[in-house]
C-alpha cells in the first residue's frame, strides 16, 4: 500500500474531531510524564526515546475510559506528546553550563527560554519544509508511517492489549529500578579491567531493561555500528594508549577510564563531525530545493486548499520567526551581561541571533530530510551539536577579541554551549514535526491542527523542563561537577554528550584541545562514511555517526543497548522461521507485524517504568537531603547485589525474548 494513499481518510461533513480541549489536556499530562522519563534516561545514559507510540497507546486507553475517541484525536495527542522526547535533546549541551561552573543550577527563565524559543523556531521552520519534504517528496518516513499503522491498529481490538503490555512492562522495569537504585538490593552492572603488558582492556555491561529496550528500538544495524565503536575504543585505542602512557599511580580500571575520557572520546567526536558534515553536504541540493519551494508556496488556512494541505499561513510563520528574534537577542544579551562587554553586548546578541536563525534553518532542513530517509532516530542530532559547538567556539573569539572581561574563556565556552542548545532544540523539533506530519498525512489529518498541537507541546515541555532538570541535578549531581553535601558521587549522572561538547568547547577556547585525537577520528570517519555509503547501496544499515557515539558513551551503556539489538535480531529470525512455513503470506506478515508492535510497546514500557521510578527516587533523595535514602543494605552487600542483579537481568531477557519471538495474532476488525 502506498503510504501516501491511506485506505480511509475522513472527508466531507462527517469529519471526526481533531484538536479538542480534552485531547490538549491529556496530551499535556502525557508530555510531562515522558519529559521526566526522557530527561532521566538522557542524563544517565546519553540516549532518549521517541514518545509518540507509547503516548498514542496511553491516549487510546484513556479515551476509552472517557467513552472513546477517533483516530485523528488520538493522532493530535501523540503529536503534542512527541515534544517530550524531542525537547529533551537540549541535555546534549545545556548541562555543560553547570559543568563549567557558569551556572550553579538550571535558572528557570533562561532554561525555559532556550527550550521555548528553540522549539517554536523548529515548528516555524518545519511548516514551509512540509510541502517539499513530506507532501511533495517520495521520502518514506519509516517511523512516521509506522506510527500511523500503530494508531490504526490501536483503534481495533488489539489496542487494549497493547496498552496492557506497555503498562505491564513499565511496572516490571519500575519494580526492578526501585530494587536497584532505591533499595540497592540489586546491582546495576558488572565490569572489570585486565592489564596485559601495560595495555588495559576493559569489559562490562549494565543490567538495565530500559537500555535493552533502546537497543530493541534502534535495531541490529545501529547496534552493530555501536559495537564497532566499542571495539575501536576499548579493544584498540584504550589498550594502545595505556601501553604507551602507563600510569602506575592508578589502577588498571582508573587508567583506562582516564585515557578514554580525555582522549578516546575525542576520536569519537571526530567521527561524528565528519559524519555530520557529510550528511549536511550531501543534502545541499534537497535543502536548496526545499527553500525555493517554501518561498514559492503560499499555503494557508483558506478553503481553496484541501483540508489535508492546510498549513498555518506562511505569512504568519514569517512574522512569528521575525518576532522570535527579539526575545532571542534578549536571551543572549542577558547571558552576556556578567561578562561586562559594554557596547559589544548588542553586537554579540545580534550576531548570535542571526547565527541561530540561519544555521538553525539549515540544520532543521538537514534533519528533516534524513528523518524522511531513515527515520527520526537516525537523524544526526549529536553530530549537529558537535558541529555547532566547534563552529561557535571558533567564531566567538573573532567577535569578542579580548573583551570578554572577568569571565574570560569560561564565558566564551558558556556562550558556545548556549547557542548549541538553541540550535539543537530547533533542529530536533523540526525533525520531529516533519515525522508527525507524515503520520498525519497517512491518516488524513489536518496539518495546521498538528502544528498547533506541537506548539502547545513545546510550551508545556519548556515550562516543566527546568524544574525537572533542577530536581535531577540536586538529587544526583553530574560527573565532573562539584558534589553537594549528602550526594553520593557514585550515583552522579554522566550526562555524556554534554560532557563531550563541554570538553570540545573548553579545549578550543583554551587552545588545549588534542587535535591529533580529533583528526584521527576524522580520518576514521571518512573511512566509515565510505563504508556506510557502500553498504547503503546494498540495503544494509551501518551509520557512521553511531560508531562515533559508540566511542564516547560509557561502556556499560553501549553493551546493554547492543544486547537489546541482538535480542531483536534473534527474535526476528525466530519469528520468520515460525511463520515462514505458513501458506498464507498475508496472514504471516500480519502476525509478524503484531509481534513487532508488541516488542516496541514492551520496550517503551521498560523505558517509561525505569525512568519514572528514577525521577521519583530523585525527589525522595532531595527531600531526605542525601542520596540512597531508601537503601536497606550497606556497601558490604554489593557482591551479593551484583549476583542478584545479574540473575534478574538474565531472567528478564529470557522473558522478553520469549514474548517478542511468538507470532502475534492479526487484529480482528469488529
Amino acid at each position: 500500500m502506498d503510504a501516501r494513499s491511506p485506505t480511509t481518510k475522513p472527508t466531507g461533513q462527517d469529519r471526526p474531531a481533531e484538536l479538542t480541549l480534552r485531547g490538549i489536556v491529556l496530551g499535556a499530562g502525557i508530555t510531562v510524564i515522558f519529559m521526566a522519563a526522557n530527561l532521566y534516561m538522557g542524563l544517565k545514559t546519553g540516549m532518549t526515546f521517541s514518545s509518540s507510540i507509547p503516548a498514542a497507546m496511553i491516549s487510546m486507553g484513556a479515551f476509552r475510559l472517557m467513552g472513546g475517541a477517533g483516530l485523528l484525536e488520538n493522532n493530535i495527542v501523540q503529536t503534542q506528546a512527541s515534544a517530550a522526547g524531542t525537547l529533551c535533546n537540549v541535555i546534549l549541551a545545556l548541562p555543560g553550563l553547570v559543568l563549567i561552573g557558569h551556572w550553579q543550577g538550571f535558572p528557570f527563565w533562561q532554561t525555559t527560554a532556550v527550550c521555548m524559543l528553540g522549539g517554536l523556531l523548529g515548528v516555524a521552520f518545519s511548516i514551509p519544509l512540509r510541502r517539499a519534504l513530506v507532501s511533495g517528496s517520495d521520502l518514506p518516513y519509516p517511523e512516521g508511517v509506522a506510527a500511523a499503522e500503530v494508531l490504526k491498529t490501536g483503534q481495533e481490538e488489539e489496542g487494549s492489549h497493547g496498552l496492557r503490555d506497555l503498562l505491564a512492562a513499565a511496572a516490571a522495569a519500575g519494580t526492578i529500578g526501585l530494587a536497584t537504585s532505591g533499595l540497592r538490593i540489586l546491582g546495576d552492572g558488572l565490569n572489570g579491567a585486565i592489564s596485559l603488558g601495560g595495555a588495559v582492556f576493559r569489559t562490562g555491561t549494565g543490567f538495565s531493561l530500559a537500555l535493552v529496550g533502546v537497543g530493541y528500538l534502534v535495531g541490529i544495524g545501529a547496534c552493530l555500528a555501536l559495537l564497532t565503536g566499542v571495539l575501536i575504543a576499548w579493544g584498540i585505542a584504550v589498550p594502545v594508549l595505556t601501553a604507551l602512557s602507563p600510569d602506575s599511580a592508578k589502577s588498571a580500571g582508573e587508567a583506562a577510564e582516564a585515557i578514554w575520557s580525555g582522549q578516546v572520546r575525542l576520536m569519537g567526536a571526530g567521527i561524528i563531525a565528519v559524519g555530520g558534515l557529510w550528511t549536511v553536504g550531501s543534502l545541499a541540493r534537497p535543502i536548496l530545493k526545499s527553500i525555493r519551494s517554501a518561498l514559492s508556496g503560499s499555503g494557508g488556512l483558506g478553503k481553496d486548499h484541501p483540508r489535508e494541505e492546510r498549513d498555518l499561513p506562511i505569512t504568519w510563520v514569517a512574522a512569528a520567526t521575525l518576532a522570535l528574534c527579539a526575545p532571542l537577542a534578549i536571551l543572549f544579551g542577558y547571558f552576556a551581561k556578567p561578562a561586562d562587554l559594554g557596547g559589544l553586548t548588542v553586537v554579540l546578541a545580534i550576531a548570535a541571533t542571526l547565527f541561530t536563525i540561519l544555521f538553525g534553518f539549515l540544520m532543521a532542513a538537514a534533519c528533516g530530510y534524513l528523518a524522511g530517509l531513515l527515520g527520526s532516530s537516525s537523524s544526526p542530532i549529536s553530530g549537529i551539536g558537535i558541529l555547532t559547538t566547534m563552529a561557535t567556539a571558533l567564531l566567538l573569539p573573532f567577535i569578542l577579541g579580548h573583551s570578554a572581561g572577568p569571565e574570560g574563556d569560561r564565558f566564551v565556552t558558556g556562550m558556545a554551549l548556549l547557542l548549541t542548545a538553541v540550535v539543537i532544540t530547533t533542529s530536533s523539533i523540526a525533525n520531529d514535526n516533519l515525522q508527525d506530519l507524515k503520520t498525519g498525512q497517512v491518516l488524513g489529518a489536518t496539518p495546521w491542527h498538528q502544528q498547533v498541537a506541537l506548539i502547545i507541546g513545546v510550551g508545556v515541555g519548556a515550562v516543566v523542563i527546568a524544574p525537572l532538570l533542577s530536581l535531577l541535578y540536586e538529587a544526583y549531581g553530574f560527573v565532573g561537577a562539584p558534589a553537594r553535601d549528602g550526594q553520593d558521587a557514585g550515583s552522579a549522572m554522566a550526562a555524556p554528550q554534554a560532557a563531550l561538547m563541554t570538553q570540545i568547547a573548553n579545549g578550543i577556547t583554551h587552545s588545549e584541545l588534542p587535535w591529533n585525537m580529533v583528526l584521527i577520528g576524522a580520518g576514521l570517519g571518512v573511512i566509515l562514511v565510505a563504508a556506510e555509503t557502500w553498504l547503503k547501496r546494498r540495503n544494509l544499515t551501518f551509520p557512521a555517526l553511531t560508531v562515533g557515539i559508540g566511542m564516547y558513551l560509557p561502556l556499560s551503556v553501549e553493551v546493554t543497548i547492543a544486547i537489546g539489538g541482538i535480542l531483536a535480531w534473534v527474535a526476528e529470525r525466530r519469528l520468520r522461521a515460525r511463520v515462514g512455513g505458513k501458506g498464507d503470506a498475508r496472514a504471516a506478515d500480519k502476525a509478524l507485524g503484531a509481534a513487532r508492535r508488541r516488542g516496541v510497546l514492551l520496550a517503551s514500557g521498560f523505558l517509561v517504568g525505569e525512568s519514572c521510578v528514577g525521577v521519583l527516587l530523585a525527589g525522595t533523595d532531595l527531600l531526605a537531603g542525601h542520596s540512597a535514602a531508601l537503601a536497606i543494605v550497606g556497601k558490604d552487600f554489593a557482591p551479593y547485589a551484583t549476583g542478584l542483579g545479574l540473575a534478574v537481568f538474565l531472567a528478564g531477557l529470557a522473558v522478553y525474548h520469549r514474548m517478542v519471538s511468538v507470532p502475534g495474532e492479526a487484529p480482528r476488525r469488529g
